[in-house]
């Protein structure tokens, strides 16, 4: 079974577009037998789309650290949970169940796990494509800031590359099922 790692926020946040279009990658992911790796949360985002994936009979590997089980926001019906010690084990730990990455909106955390896989891309250790999903520009000036990083002369046409921007997860899915 295809993984695709899905990093997105632990928050709802405004747009409820966004929380429908999680809760649409779920059944997408259900239906294609796509199993879902996630940060392993019940809340936020990270909850729609493991939810949704759950309800359509999907797989879903949750990956969590210790305190934040501890804090009782781990999923408790997931097909796989792993509890890990730290937030490195864990983007390490979904890094390898994973094929490919998924970036939806997020904050702080989704932005770090995204540079984590993009750096670890940048230095040769993976070749899995990531996805930016840019859903109603949410990310115009994350995307703006690396062109301009790039301009700047900081970043590779190569390693800007490595950044595949799409408007949508279906999108993203499609482009990624066709490699």
């Amino acid at each position: 079974m295809k993984k695709v790692c899905v990093f997105c926020g632990s928050s709802m946040g405004k747009d409820q577009a966004l929380v429908d279009s999680a809760q649409q990658l779920g059944v997408s992911l259900a239906q294609k037998e796509i199993g879902l790796v996630y940060g392993g949360g019940s809340v936020g985002l990270m909850g729609v789309i493991a939810d949704s994936v759950l309800e359509n009979k999907g797989q879903v590997w949750g990956v969590i650290p210790k305190f934040l089980a501890d804090w009782e926001v781990a999923h408790k019906d997931l097909t796989h949970m792993e509890v890990v010690v730290s937030m490195h084990e864990r983007k390490k730990r979904m890094y390898d169940l994973s094929d490919a990455f998924l970036v939806l909106p997020g904050g702080i955390g989704t932005l770090d796990e995204f540079f984590e896989v993009l750096t670890w891309s940048q230095l040769g250790l993976h070749q899995k494509p990531i996805y930016l999903i840019n859903e109603s520009g949410f990310y115009d000036a994350a995307v703006q800031h690396l062109k301009h990083i790039h301009e700047q002369g900081f970043l590779s046409k190569k390693h800007l590359d490595l950044v595949r921007v799409k408007s949508s997860c279906e999108e993203a899915i499609t482009d990624w099922m066709s490699m």
